[in-house]
């Protein structure tokens, strides 16, 4: 029989591959990159898996750990790094679960942002609309989980702005959103409010490709990039639970950069 020592090293390498096994590519380099030690998870999880069944089970755990840890250090006062237009990366580069010739192409003149869940107005916004709010822009960096950053030029309303404007109930949970290219994900409310938090109608100084997400995207340079929607038709504000694309596979749900 191994020594007991030999034996717990064993069954953690072992829990390591099949642990690992249940997340894909970028998904699996970021819990790699940020996760604990696997005596730490087993001992903040109560979970000491042999099998994959049990691994995933334990992932799930560590991502739950994960989202309380995160919101409980997120500030909401604290910015993100801006930089000189200088330092922007050229060309931005697409990123997308899809191949650049699969982009959506949203009509301009007919789009309406749909607007639902707990708030005073439903009034559907036009791009005009959305426009004539007050303006801003941001210097920012873009960090993907797959371990590449890119900076960029960002310019439209601050979302704390619009959820104001709409009479969003600023105490609940959660905000969702709903795309043109059928992405879907959500955000917690201090995001939703915090000073960077952007809904981008503009990319550098010209109304926002499609490659980058016409009719919009929402920007926060204190989320990673998978939680920074594109093409966005559709918010709610929800005290519901509204998962996401890429979370309801196993990513960090919070995902903050």
């Amino acid at each position: 029989m191994k020594p007991l020592r030999q034996q717990n090293v064993v069954d953690r390498q072992a829990l390591l591959r099949a642990a690992t096994r249940e997340l894909r590519g970028p998904a699996r380099r970021l819990f790699l990159k940020h996760s604990l030690t696997l005596g730490g998870i087993a001992l903040l999880t109560g979970c000491t898996p042999g099998s994959e069944e049990s691994a995933e089970q334990l992932l799930r755990k560590v991502s739950r750990l994960n989202d309380l840890a995160q919101a409980a250090l997120f500030d909401p006062e604290r910015l993100a790094p801006t930089y000189p237009e200088s330092m922007l990366t050229r060309p931005f580069p697409f990123n997308a679960f899809y191949g650049i010739e699969m982009v959506p192409h949203v009509d301009a003149e007919s789009f309406r942002l749909e607007v639902s869940g707990r708030v005073a107005s439903r009034h559907a916004w036009s791009l005009a609309e959305l426009g004539g709010l007050p303006q801003t822009s941001q210097v920012t960096r873009h960090i993907c989980v797959e371990g590449w950053s890119a900076i960029g030029k960002w310019g439209g309303v601050r979302f704390a702005t619009f959820l104001e404007r709409i009479g969003a109930d600023l105490s609940a949970r959660y905000v969702g959103f709903k795309c043109a290219d059928d992405y879907y994900t959500s955000i917690d409310m201090p995001t939703a409010l915090h000073p960077q938090t952007l809904l981008t109608l503009r990319y550098g100084d010209e109304v926002l490709p499609p490659q980058y997400g016409f009719p919009m995207k929402l920007r926060m340079p204190t989320k990673l990039g998978y939680k920074n929607p594109k093409h966005i038709m559709a918010l709610y504000v929800t005290n519901e639970y509204p998962g996401g694309y890429w979370e309801d596979q196993g990513y960090n749900w919070f995902g903050g950069s």
